[in-house]
């Protein structure tokens, strides 16, 4: 039996409450062509339903500093003040553009961790490589070029590189990796939005999605790390220093190595759990279904201490529901 973990499988459980909330009230905005209100919607909710839980939450990673938003900032308290205490990693909406314009694959995201075992970084780049579990540790790496990490992804898979697809954001600062991933023979598959979830396709074979590469941001970085501890995936990631303010940044949040690689270990340490609820349908969840006095929701459960993943679909009676 494993003794002395906080973050146990109850919690894990009623953590799902938390993303089911916020995704049923961002819900609420898709199609609307106001990311705005979906997200301040997403974010309350949240709020409400983590100051529910048995926890002394602190945010680690959150919806930005005090200073620019009312909640779910960076230092925050959140939970009822009694139980484990605990690091949390949050996007109340992965995807807003994706929520306003109705497209897919839009969620609401959460990790919890151990007092002090998320790795703390400003709102800054960070470049990525993952791969998902059940292959040799060490098998890719950041500085390689392309071409041989999917050369040695398709031998350790035992497959063809025009098999691989490789997932990156749809972004004009990666037409060069583009077109080197496209000469070494693998297929591409380009998300406008979501790097978090481009991650996680990687350890879901639902997905097809072999290797994620390219550029997003450091904080969805360590959410996604998070994840990738529950399903023995692999990750590295390097802060990106574009001008002198995102110097300052990372100064200020006392990191001294720019150049260091993180691994998805050194990013979320200890025990995780990750959760994350669809807004909109994806590959990787369904989205938020209202039918008449019921809601239907998508939910995964990630847990590192057991490796086990859950799939867990909420019904949710619209008379008990308060704004999601």
């Amino acid at each position: 039996m494993i003794k002395n973990i906080v973050i146990d499988g109850n919690l894990a459980l009623e953590t799902v409450r938390v993303t089911e909330a916020s995704a049923m009230a961002a819900a609420k905005f898709i199609g609307l062509g106001d990311e705005k209100s979906a997200d301040l919607a997403a974010a309350k909710a949240m709020k409400r339903a983590l100051d529910e839980l048995p926890v002394q939450g602190t945010v680690r990673i959150g919806e930005g500093a005090e200073s620019c938003v009312d909640d779910l900032f960076v230092g925050q308290s959140l939970g009822m003040g009694e139980g484990p205490k605990t690091d949390i990693a949050l996007v109340a909406l992965e995807g807003k553009s994706i929520t306003a314009r109705g497209g897919s694959n839009a969620m609401s995201v959460l990790a919890m961790a151990e007092d002090g075992n998320f790795l703390t970084v400003p709102d800054v780049y960070m470049d990525k490589i993952a791969i998902g579990a059940g292959l040799p540790k060490g098998l890719v790496d950041l500085d390689a070029e392309p071409g041989e990490n999917l050369k040695a992804l398709a031998a350790a898979k035992n497959a063809a590189i025009g098999d691989l697809v490789v997932c990156l954001l749809d972004r004009p600062r990666h037409g060069k990796l583009i077109a080197k991933v496209r000469q070494s023979g693998a297929r591409i598959n380009l998300i406008q939005d979501g790097d978090v979830s481009g991650v996680i396709a990687t350890a879901t074979p639902e997905s097809a999605v072999d290797m994620y590469l390219g550029i997003g941001g450091a904080q969805q970085g360590v959410l996604a790390a998070a994840a990738l501890r529950g399903d023995g995936g692999q990750m590295q990631g390097r802060l990106v220093v574009r001008n002198q303010n995102d110097q300052t940044l990372i100064t200020q949040a006392g990191i001294e190595d720019v150049g260091k690689k993180y691994t998805e270990s050194e990013m979320a340490s200890g025990h995780v759990i990750f959760v994350a609820t669809g807004v909109t349908h994806g590959p990787l969840l369904n989205g938020v279904k209202n039918l008449s006095g019921r809601i239907i929701t998508h939910s995964m459960v990630m847990r590192s201490t057991t490796g086990t993943l859950r799939i867990i679909e909420g019904f949710h009676n619209t008379a008990h529901t308060n704004d999601g």
